[in-house]
């Protein structure tokens, strides 16, 4: 089963950038995380609604060069792996 990914229930995620930089506040932990463009447009999607690895990379493939695009679902996977760690978003199977 592919797994549904969303921000943690309860999480505001207020953020600050600048250039490809950003400061993330996890308001349920009370930690500030510096994160990189990519991270922080994958929670903005995550926070409209939750999504499997495939609908994002699906949401995010416009502009990317095929080669890259193919990469996409395991890049997402790595970077949704180290968001769960930080305690932004969390993960639950859901049926095909």
């Amino acid at each position: 089963m592919p797994a549904l990914w969303q921000v943690a229930p309860g999480q505001q995620l207020a953020s600050w950038g600048w250039d490809d930089e950003f400061v993330v506040y996890n308001n349920l932990s009370g930690d500030t995380h510096l994160l990189d463009a990519d991270s922080v447009e994958l929670l903005a999607l995550l926070q409209r609604a939750p999504a499997t690895i495939e609908t994002l990379a699906a949401q995010l493939t416009d502009g990317v060069a095929p080669d890259d695009a193919a990469a996409l679902p395991d890049t997402l996977a790595a970077l949704l792996a180290q968001l769960k760690k930080l305690y932004l978003v969390e993960s639950s199977s859901t049926p095909c």
